[in-house]
Formats: structure tokens, sequence, C-alpha cells
């Protein structure tokens, strides 16, 4: 059976083109123009992956994203950024987006993305550990997906749930990025190393005390990061 993508896309070039590549390459392809009826065929045709475009009419594509994960937090969201968005690609992962592809892509690069993507949703689709755990002032309840640090409260997604987890398990080594994101993402994770560091900086925000002079998440540079409970 064919896997099926959600292109959300109001570029009519840049659509037709996604479309007869992803086709050609066995995937079923199903396609919107603006947000609200992408959300309609995400509930009505139930896809394997979205490619999502940010900038769409009637609702943007963060709207589009957040929409799509309060009833499903497995299908990978894929979001196209312009050039030097990266603000954009930090609100995007927040909201719940799997990686971001930043225009013009390539076409090799593209295709790798959305394999690397759907080979990684079975690794997701593993129940995640969900007995609470803590350090510092920060607890998180992996079965609500919810957080703690004194005396605020935060949602945590399932991805960061199992970054803090290996951190954790190898509390005091510096990890390399590409470790990390064998662990976390798959061993054939086939995207770049800014994914894993965007989401460490929104991980930042939630837990650390002061996110631009972390004590939990520490920057090993040229390597990756070492965690630290106290």
């Amino acid at each position: 059976m064919k896997q099926k993508i959600l292109i959300v896309e109001d570029d009519k070039a840049i659509l037709t083109g996604l479309v007869d590549l992803l086709e050609g390459e066995g995937y079923s392809v199903v396609q919107a123009t603006e947000g609200n009826q992408a959300v309609q065929l995400f509930t009505r045709e139930c896809p394997d992956l979205v490619l999502l475009d940010i900038m769409i009419p009637e609702m943007s594509g963060y709207d589009v994203c957040k929409t799509i994960r309060k009833s499903d937090a497995a299908t990978p969201i894929l979001m196209l950024t312009a050039k030097g968005q990266e603000v954009d690609k930090v609100v995007g992962l927040e909201l719940g987006a799997d990686d971001y592809i930043v225009k013009p892509f390539g076409i090799n690069e593209l295709l790798a993305r959305i394999r690397a993507a759907l080979r990684r949703r079975h690794i997701d689709e593993e129940p995640l550990n969900v007995a609470p755990f803590s350090f510092g002032l920060v607890s998180i309840n992996p079965k609500t997906l919810e957080g703690k640090r004194g005396n605020s409260s935060f949602a945590i997604t399932p991805r960061e749930v199992k970054l803090l987890q290996l951190f954790i398990k190898h509390e005091g080594e510096a990890l390399h990025r590409f470790v990390i994101l064998d662990k976390v993402w798959g061993v054939k994770y086939e995207g770049t190393t800014r994914t894993l560091d965007q989401h460490i900086v929104k991980l930042r925000q939630k837990i650390e005390e002061d996110p631009s002079n972390p004590k939990h998440i520490v920057t090993v540079h040229g390597v990756g990061y070492r965690f630290k409970k106290e």
C-alpha cells in the first residue's frame, strides 16, 4: 500500500512540482492550497506525512500544525520555511513540527528528509517510558506530557521527554549530536543537526532558570551536549 503525503502549498508552480516528484517516487499525494482545507484533508485522508508551507492563506502553517497536534501526536510534519526564517523554525518545532526544510531545497535533500521522517514514525510509535522523573527543580510526567519547574507549569512533547530520558541515563557524559539523533530521531536520520539544536533551545526555555546560561543542558562545543541533574 502506498504511503500517503499531504502537501500544503499555495504556490501553484511549487505545488505541481512537488506532486509530480512525489507521485513519481511512488507516494500517494493529496494537496491543499490553504490552511482550512489542509486541516479538513488531514482529518479525512489520514496521511502518513504532512509537507507544510508556513506562509499559506486562511490559516497559517503554524496554526495548521497546532491544530493537527491537538488530535495527532505521531504523524510527521515537515515545515517549509523561507531562507533565514530562524525564529519561524523555532516556533514550528515548538508547535510540534518534526523537521524543517529551507527553500530553495534540492530534490535529493527533500526526498531524504521525507524518507527519514517516515522511518522515524515507527520509532516514535514505540511507547514512552511513562514513569515520572525529576531533576533539580524540574519534574516531568511523560504520561500527561506535563512538566513543572518550581511553581511554573509547561507542556512537553514526546520527543522532548525522550531527549531528557536519554540525558538522564547518560548524566555527566558529553553526548555527540549524532549519537543523540540516533537515539531519539532514529539510527537512519538523514536531516541536519540544527533540528536537534532547535529542540534544545526550546527545551532549555522550559527547564532552565536562565536559558541563556543553562545549568542542566550544557553545550560541549564541537561535540554536542552534557546533562547535569543539579
